[in-house]
């Protein structure tokens, strides 16, 4: 349990916060917040504070501007000082959901979308869905007026050391920061391509999660900053080597017990979990939009660079969408290896439970798991195995989740609306700009 509203207001008076920020996200994703002083901490932690939501990108006409922050109190914590503090006294924070001016939920709040699916989950008697992201980024260096570049301030691949790897300050301050906010880390570890990164911190309940991601990664954005270098969660920020992605391991739980393990079944998968992987599959073309939400995303999956790019599951290679770590017992999972770290963690955690809870409800069984390497596979191959692409544009992506009902509806009618009109826009803006690379192939040659 979470601190009470008069535990809080002590715990703010022995830190000496001198600020309260209260957090959320809008539809993109984009952490946003009002930030009091201690003359209005109270009205804060009541639920009273008001906010302009005609201003948040997704959220309401100007017509209907007034929102609500309501804070939930189990999500309390005071920043250290490497985060936030200084001179002016120290930080701490709440997230927020959303709510109407007569106290109902707002209909666009990102966190009450994952709440609806995780309230359906609940109908059908399961305790929750545990999910365990592994988001990756980038560390480059910054010019002398502070923007960043895309050069690597190293040339270490994976798992290498110092002097190779020189983000290994960065990662400790970063790890650090985040264990004395309360997280768990599993492992933290140079990756694949040069300047890339990756931090893992404990699976729990799916809306800690999620609120876990929005946190993480604010907490590496700042640290990154104090060391001179810029993060960035950008999939695919380097044309030719690996992109960064955000495998979700994913499992349900029934009266505390694993509802995906089933010791006397083919690869100890039960029917439950066989039922949600059929689902994941069956909404992947539609749900690719909301795990991989920007133009960019698609530059990272593409063949050759470890990302899947088919539709598939497989309990021993890395080349399917869906794997299935060896572990048994409590740590039966499946792992969804295509989402990237620059999606709503709200709404993807929504869609993939939505995908996995149609899957339950309408029995759907996968087609049978690929053992083979899925990137050797010829077209004829992977035809006969009824296996699909993903979509290869966000254009492709949006088009499919538009008519995607399980996908759109797990968002709700608001936030869909307006999540398939921003990705349209983003779209057309990157087609009709002229790029680098069609004037170093086209501008002399014609």
């Amino acid at each position: 349990m979470g601190l009470t509203k008069k535990e809080i207001l002590k715990t703010l008076k022995d830190e000496g916060v001198s600020f309260l920020r209260m957090q959320f996200t809008d539809i993109l994703g984009h952490n946003k917040n009002v930030e009091v002083p201690t003359s209005q901490f109270e009205k804060a932690l009541d639920g009273e504070l008001m906010f302009d939501g005609s201003s948040v990108q997704g959220f309401t006409r100007i017509e209907e501007s007034d929102m609500l922050l309501k804070p939930d109190l189990d999500t309390f914590l005071v920043f250290p000082d490497i985060v936030e503090g200084g001179e002016r006294g120290r930080v701490a924070r709440l997230i927020c959901d959303i709510a109407n001016p007569d106290d109902t939920p707002f209909e666009g709040d990102p966190r009450y979308a994952l709440r609806r699916q995780i309230d359906r989950l609940k109908a059908m008697g399961f305790d929750d869905l545990s999910a365990g992201p592994e988001p990756e980024f980038f560390m480059f260096t910054r010019h002398s007026d502070g923007s960043p570049t895309t050069e690597t301030h190293d040339g270490a691949g994976y798992f290498d050391l110092a002097p190779l790897d020189r983000g290994e300050e960065a990662r400790r301050d970063m790890v650090n920061a985040l264990v004395e906010m309360g997280f768990e880390i599993e492992a933290a570890h140079h990756e694949v391509a040069p300047g890339q990164h990756e931090i893992d911190f404990k699976y729990g309940p799916a809306l800690k999660t999620a609120d876990n991601i929005a946190t993480f990664r604010y907490v590496v954005k700042r640290i990154a900053l104090n060391h001179g270098l810029h993060a960035t969660f950008m999939p695919k920020p380097v044309a030719g080597i690996n992109g960064s992605g955000m495998h979700t391991h994913l499992s349900l739980f029934k009266g505390g017990k694993n509802a995906f393990f089933d010791e006397k079944a083919d690869l100890q998968l039960s029917t439950t979990a066989l039922h949600f992987i059929g689902g994941l599959l069956e909404h992947a073309a539609g749900m690719v939009a909301v795990t991989n939400p920007t133009v960019n995303s698609y530059k990272r999956l593409t063949p050759g660079y470890e990302a899947p790019t088919n539709i598939a599951w497989s309990a021993s290679n890395r080349s399917a969408m869906i794997r299935i770590p060896a572990r048994r017992g409590v740590g039966t999972r499946c792992e969804l290896r295509m989402p990237d770290p620059t999606c709503n963690p709200y709404l993807a955690l929504a869609v993939m439970l939505a995908a996995g809870l149609d899957g339950i409800e309408n029995k759907t069984i996968p087609a049978p798991a690929i053992q083979r390497n899925i990137f050797d596979m010829s077209v004829r191959d992977r035809r006969r195995h009824k296996i699909k692409e993903l979509p290869g544009t966000l254009r492709e992506a949006v088009a499919t989740f538009e008519k995607d009902k399980v996908m759109t509806g797990a968002l709700g009618e608001h936030i869909a609306g307006h999540f398939i009109d921003a990705k349209t826009a983003e779209f057309e803006a990157y087609r009709i700009e002229v790029h680098d690379w069609e004037l170093d192939q086209y501008l002399v040659e014609y």
